[in-house]
C-alpha cells in the first residue's frame, strides 16, 4: 500500500479510511432520524462489498452501472466498483428510459446497481429490450416491499453478507485487489446528458479524478469541522468529485434525503459548506419573494429595500470600491430585519455556497452577497473531471468562474473558446474516435482540449464564460447574440422562474419566459386580474406588458441588435421529464424550440421569418 500521495481512487479512499475510521463521515436521515456512519463501517462496507463483487466475476476493466438517487449506498458501491479495478457507470435516475438503454448497451455494463422497485419499474423497458444472456445483473439497494422470489434480483444486503463471509476466509483479499489499480486505468465512463444527440461516453481514469480531487481541495479552504450537505445527483461529476474531496479532506458528509427536502435538511444539519446550482438560489429567492409579496405593505417595502441596498453594497464591494458610511449602516439596520432570517433559514452557519453546473445570474450573486450569504460560483465540465476554475472566499468577483485550480492551464483560443490543459483532461469519448479527435487538439504545447465554451481571462487570471460556442444566435441580419448573459438578466427579474432567448435567422431576439406562477399569482390579484390558471394568467395583457417592461430595465444597457422585441410566457416549467432540460438541468434549446415552435412563430410575422 502506498504510503506516499495518492496515485488511484482506492489509495485515496483507503488513506482516508485509515485516518478517519473513528469519525462520523457521513450521515443520512431515515424513519425521521438521522444516523450516523463512521469511517471504520463505511470500510468495513466498501471491503465486503469489493469482495462480494469479485465473487459475482467482476474483474479489472469490467463496466459496472449503478442508476440511484445519492445516498451513502451509492458511495459504496462506487468504492467496491473501484477497489475491484472495475469502471463505473453512473446513470442518471432521472435519464429517459430509451438513453438507459443506450448506456447500457454502448458501456456493454455487465451488472446494473439500481436504487429501489420504484427505478426498477421505471426502466424496465430497457431491461426488456435485451436478450436474457445479455442482460446486466441486477442488483437492488433496497428490498421489495411485496414478499415475492425473483431470481433475477440480487439484494445489496445480502450481497455485502455474502462479501463479510468471504472476507473472514481471504482476510487479505480486499488490500490486494483495491492495489491493483494504476493512475492510468479507467475508472468511470460518464455519459454527458447532451443537449443534441446521443450521449457521449466520457472516459475519465483514476489520475483524472485524483488530480482534480487534491488540486481542487488544497483550494477549497475546508477545514476539519466544517459539515457539508449533499444533494446534487452522484451520477453527475461534480457532485461525485466534491464528495471525493471531502471525503479526503475530513469534512462530514450529510445526505438530503432528496431536492424536494433540501429546505428541511439544511435546517437540521446546519452545514458549513454545500454545493449547489443555480436553479437552487433561483428557486430559493423566488420563495422569499413570493412570501415578501403577501405580507403587510410596510413589511414588503423594507424587504425590497433591504434587497437593494444589500445589493448596492455587495457590487462596491466587489468591485473594491469604497461604501458610504450611510449605506453601511443602513444595511447593519436592514440585515437585522430582513437577512438574519435568510440566514437563519439556511441553517446559521453556513460559511459558503458553490456554485456548478451552469451559470449563476451576477444578480442574483449579489443579492444574496448583500444578505451576508457567499456563493462561489465555479466551472468544469464532465471532460475535465470536472473542476477548472472556481472563485476562493478570499479571491471573489461575482461575474466570473473564479482562477484555474492548481495543475489546470486554461487559454482562449482566436475565435474566442476556452481551451484546457491539465492531468484532469479525460481520455476521449468511449467508442467515439472522430468525436475525440475534434475536441482534443494537439498543439505544439501538448494537448488542449476544447470546451466549447466562448470565455474571456483578465490579467488577474479570472475567467468569465460568455457563451456556448454552439449556443451564439445569428439574426437574419447576420449580427451575432450571445443569448446566456441576457438569460441570466431576465431570470434575476422577480417572479422569472426561466427564461430562454431566441432568434437564429430573425429579425430580432424574443425570449420565451416561464413565471413563478406562486408569487405572479399574488401580483395578478393586487392588480384585479383574475385567471382560472397558468395558462389564462400566462395570456393576460397586463401581466405579459409586465415582464416586458423588466425585461426592457434590465437590457437597457444591451446594443440595439441584442435587446428583446418581444416576449410570450409560458405556463409549464421546462424539466427533465418534460424532455426540455437534460439530467444537470442544462436547457435542450432546440428540443425547446421545437415544441414551442407555434408560440415562437407567433412572435415574428410571416414575412420576417427566413429560412436558412
Amino acid at each position: 500500500m502506498s504510503t506516499g500521495a495518492p496515485r488511484t481512487l482506492n489509495e485515496l479512499f483507503n488513506q482516508a479510511m485509515r485516518k478517519r475510521a473513528n469519525q462520523v463521515v457521513m450521515r443520512y436521515k431515515r424513519d425521521r432520524k438521522w444516523h450516523d456512519i463512521t469511517g471504520a463501517q463505511l470500510n468495513e462496507r466498501v471491503q465486503n462489498l469489493t469482495l462480494a463483487l469479485h465473487q459475482l466475476g467482476v474483474r479489472a476493466g469490467d463496466r459496472v452501472a449503478l442508476l440511484a438517487e445519492s445516498c451513502p449506498e451509492w458511495s459504496v458501491t462506487d468504492y467496491a466498483i473501484l477497489a475491484n479495478g472495475a469502471v463505473n457507470v453512473p446513470i442518471y435516475p432521472t435519464q429517459a428510459v430509451d438513453q438507459v438503454e443506450y448506456i447500457l448497451r454502448n458501456s456493454g455494463a455487465r451488472i446494473l446497481f439500481v436504487s429501489n422497485t420504484k427505478q426498477l419499474r421505471r426502466i424496465q423497458p430497457a431491461l426488456d429490450s435485451f436478450k436474457s444472456k445479455e442482460r446486466p445483473q441486477l442488483i437492488l439497494f433496497e428490498p421489495p416491499k411485496e414478499d415475492k422470489k425473483d431470481n433475477d434480483l440480487t439484494i445489496l444486503a445480502a450481497l455485502e453478507k455474502a462479501g463479510q463471509e468471504e472476507r473472514a476466509r481471504h482476510p487479505q483479499l480486499y488490500e490486494q485487489l483495491s492495489a491493483q489499480s494504476k493512475p492510468e486505468d479507467l475508472a468511470t465512463i460518464i455519459y454527458t446528458s447532451g443537449t443534441t444527440g446521443e450521449p457521449k461516453g466520457v472516459m475519465l481514469t483514476h489520475d483524472n479524478l485524483v488530480s482534480n480531487t487534491l488540486n481542487s481541495g488544497e483550494v477549497f479552504d475546508l477545514r476539519p469541522d466544517d459539515t457539508a450537505l449533499s444533494f446534487l445527483p452522484l451520477s453527475h461529476v461534480f457532485e461525485r468529485t466534491v464528495l471525493y474531496i471531502y471525503m479526503s479532506f475530513g469534512v462530514q458528509i450529510n445526505f438530503a434525503r432528496g431536492v424536494e427536502t433540501v429546505a428541511e435538511d439544511i435546517k437540521e444539519v446546519r452545514p458549513t459548506v454545500v454545493t449547489a446550482v443555480p436553479r437552487l438560489f433561483e428557486k430559493i429567492y423566488a420563495t422569499i419573494n413570493k412570501r415578501a409579496s403577501e405580507a403587510k405593505p410596510i413589511q414588503q417595502k423594507i424587504f425590497h429595500r433591504a434587497v437593494e441596498v444589500g445589493r448596492q453594497v455587495a457590487m462596491l464591494r466587489d468591485k473594491g470600491e469604497h461604501v458610504p458610511i450611510r449605506l453601511a449602516l443602513e444595511l447593519k439596520a436592514l440585515d437585522r430585519l430582513v437577512f438574519t432570517k435568510w440566514r437563519a433559514a439556511i441553517g446559521g452557519r453556513l460559511r459558503f455556497f458553490v456554485s456548478g453546473g451552469a451559470a449563476l445570474p451576477p444578480e442574483l450573486a449579489y443579492i444574496f452577497a448583500g444578505a451576508g450569504i457567499t456563493i462561489l460560483q465555479g466551472y468544469g465540465l464532465t471532460e475535465t473531471s470536472p473542476v477548472v476554475s472556481f472563485n476562493r472566499p478570499d479571491a471573489n468577483r461575482i461575474g466570473t468562474i473564479g482562477q484555474t485550480i492548481p495543475g489546470v492551464k486554461a487559454r482562449v483560443a482566436e475565435d474566442g473558446e476556452l481551451l484546457v490543459q491539465g492531468d484532469n483532461v479525460m481520455q476521449g469519448y468511449y467508442q467515439m474516435g472522430e468525436e475525440t479527435e475534434r475536441v482534443l487538439q494537439r498543439y505544439a504545447d501538448g494537448v488542449w482540449f476544447h470546451t466549447g465554451d466562448i470565455g474571456t481571462i483578465d490579467a488577474d487570471g479570472f475567467i468569465r464564460i460568455t457563451d456556448r460556442k454552439k449556443d451564439l444566435i445569428k439574426t437574419s441580419l447576420g449580427k451575432y447574440i450571445a443569448p446566456q448573459p441576457i438569460e441570466n438578466m431576465i431570470r434575476a427579474i422577480p417572479m422569472v422562474e426561466q427564461a430562454i432567448v431566441i432568434g437564429n435567422g430573425r429579425k430580432f431576439a424574443s425570449a420565451l419566459i416561464v413565471p413563478a406562477f406562486d408569487a405572479l399569482r399574488s401580483y395578478a390579484k393586487s392588480l384585479g386580474v383574475e385567471a382560472k390558471d397558468a395558462s389564462e394568467l400566462a395570456r393576460q395583457p397586463r401581466i405579459i406588458e409586465y415582464f416586458k417592461k423588466k425585461v426592457d430595465e434590465v437590457t437597457r444597457e444591451l446594443a440595439p441588435h441584442e435587446k428583446i422585441k418581444k416576449i410570450a410566457l409560458l405556463d409549464k416549467e421546462f424539466s427533465v421529464e418534460s424532455g426540455e432540460l437534460t439530467p444537470t438541468l442544462k436547457v435542450r434549446r432546440k428540443f425547446v424550440e421545437d415544441k414551442h415552435r407555434d408560440v415562437i412563430d407567433a412572435l415574428y410575422p410571416k414575412f420576417e421569418v427566413e429560412v436558412n
